[in-house]
């Protein structure tokens, strides 16, 4: 998979909503044709994607959530949103 530019700023696109499903309590993505299940990882970044924070901005805000390094961090950010968007789940702002 091809890595994102972590400058981008990824947002949900617009057919896609974040919820908890109601008979599991775990997060997921809704979307016309289906259902996402989202693990802790995906829902942590996802729940950051607003459009206005950069790549980068979320790998650093989890990095300090977490007191992870954002080197150890990076890739699985970058290669989640790579997936979703591919999905057209995740759209990046202009």
């Amino acid at each position: 998979m091809s890595e994102v530019d972590p400058d981008r700023r990824p947002a949900l696109a617009k057919h896609v909503r974040m919820r908890m499903d109601p008979l599991t309590g775990e997060p997921v993505l809704l979307y016309p044709e289906g259902l996402v299940e989202l693990n802790a990882t995906a829902h942590e970044v996802l729940s950051r994607c607003d459009g206005n924070t950069s790549l980068a901005g979320i790998i650093e805000a989890l990095a300090a959530e977490y007191e992870a390094p954002a080197d150890e961090l990076r890739g699985d950010v970058l290669d989640c949103v790579a997936q979703l968007h591919a999905r057209n789940l995740v759209v990046f702002a202009p």
